[in-house]
């Protein structure tokens, strides 16, 4: 599991700790069998942390796409700015060329919205 850069929170030792819950948990289910009901909800609970877990990496990377794309876009428009500021023929050009760009994620998300 990747470490998140916008977060510390390690997830590689959230899963750690939560594979050792629930190792425990099915000791205490096979030793008390009469809490069967009960040892099944923690054990959902728990397995909802794998699942909050790869949630969380993917937001990340789509976090961390906008951001390029965001900084892209910025960036073309500094050069644009600077371009007229320069007296360049078509200063615009900067901005479509970042438009123009291959998609990645984030720039494919801006061009359907």
């Amino acid at each position: 599991m990747p470490t998140l850069p916008y977060s510390s929170t390690d997830l590689q030792e959230v899963s750690t700790r939560n594979d050792h819950a629930r190792r425990i948990v099915a000791g205490f289910a096979s030793a008390m069998p009469a809490l069967a009901d009960i040892w099944r909800d923690i054990d959902g609970a728990l397995t909802d942390t794998a699942a909050l877990s790869a949630e969380i990496t993917r937001l990340s990377a789509e976090l961390h796409d906008a951001r390029l794309d965001r900084a892209n876009l910025l960036a073309a428009m500094r050069a644009a700015l600077a371009a007229h500021a320069g007296g360049e023929p078509d200063p615009m050009s900067y901005l479509r060329d970042e438009l123009d760009a291959p998609e990645t994620p984030a720039t494919a998300s801006r061009r359907r919205a």
